[in-house]
């Protein structure tokens, strides 16, 4: 296959491209400026620029799916600036990108778009499945307009598949890689009460679920990319301590989060979503990680968490 991606440099699309070219697909990765100045003269890039709603069709004629991972991190604390482009580096490039497939002749067979369990909000112990419905609050909202962006490509007849990752673990990036440090010293612990609900996966499970939802024909609109087994913040902490070898019984109040983070804090580290990957199971998608300890001593045993298989 002939595979338009974006967010290549990102953890999971840094996981993904080698993946991919593993499996003999031919990938050309969307990078943003003007003149593709991100590739570094790659022949295998192609410059877009979502901000400004340009893309030319041109560079995508022939190709056979998307995957599209770009956005910035939330993992900021939330200026009224710095929700802006969180939402605008979701919800408008997914808009160019349905609208730019849409007209393409022939069409693209498969459009994969990241999302994320935060479309759930705040939930407590509800169990959450694909199909379960959104909730409240900003990151639900982005959720939201993200998916619904799609729709160009839905209506054109594409296969659109929404990806909703959980927590990737990975000691390379992302929320295990910020763990790390405390932990490594003995000083990690539990988030405010612990009792708040992680639905994680390991990286190497993530890439397989998008190759996976790249080859399965039958499965479209919103998967949860997350291992079947989310865990309370208290003994994913302890889980992390045990595989370390280290304590783990530090407590970082909620307050302190507050006053760091603000809004993200109650938003997204305090936040709970008991995510179940019911749509994967039920598709034929094994698990290598199903279970955290062993999820986390692979993470941690290598920095290469996907295996060429």
């Amino acid at each position: 296959m002939r595979i338009a991606l974006t967010g290549a440099s990102g953890l999971i699309g840094s996981a993904v491209v080698p993946a991919l070219a593993a499996h003999r697909h031919h990938v050309v990765r969307l990078v943003r400026g003007e003149s593709g100045g991100e590739s570094g003269g790659d022949a295998g890039a192609v410059p877009w620029d979502p901000a400004h709603g340009r893309l030319d069709a041109r560079t995508l004629e022939g190709i056979d799916a998307v995957i599209h991972l770009g956005g910035v991190p939330v993992d900021h604390r939330w200026t009224t600036s710095y929700k802006a482009a969180i939402r605008a580096s979701r919800v408008d490039s997914t808009a160019l990108l349905a609208r730019t497939l849409s007209a393409l002749r022939p069409t693209p067979r498969v459009f994969i778009v990241a999302s994320a369990v935060g479309i759930y909000g705040d939930r407590g112990d509800e169990v959450l499945d694909d199909r379960s419905a959104s909730g409240s609050g900003f990151l639900a909202e982005v959720g939201r307009a993200w998916e619904d962006a799609a729709a160009p490509a839905r209506d054109a007849g594409i296969r659109t598949v929404h990806t909703r990752f959980g927590i990737v673990l990975s000691r390379t990036g992302g929320a295990l890689a910020r763990m790390l440090p405390a932990f490594e010293l003995g000083a990690g612990g539990r988030i405010g009460p612990g009792t708040q609900w992680m639905s994680w996966i390991e990286l190497g499970d993530v890439v397989r679920a998008i190759q996976f939802a790249l080859e399965t024909p039958d499965l479209s609109g919103p998967i949860n990319v997350t291992a079947p087994e989310p865990a309370l913040n208290a003994d994913f902490a302890k889980t992390l301590g045990r595989v370390l070898h280290r304590p783990a019984i530090a407590v970082i109040p909620a307050i302190a989060l507050r006053l760091a983070f603000g809004e993200l804090a109650d938003a997204a580290l305090l936040a709970s979503q008991r995510v179940i990957p019911r749509t994967l199971q039920q598709s034929g998608f094994v698990f290598q990680f199903p279970a955290l300890e062993g999820a986390l001593q692979h993470a941690l045993a290598t920095r290469d968490a996907v295996r060429q298989a």
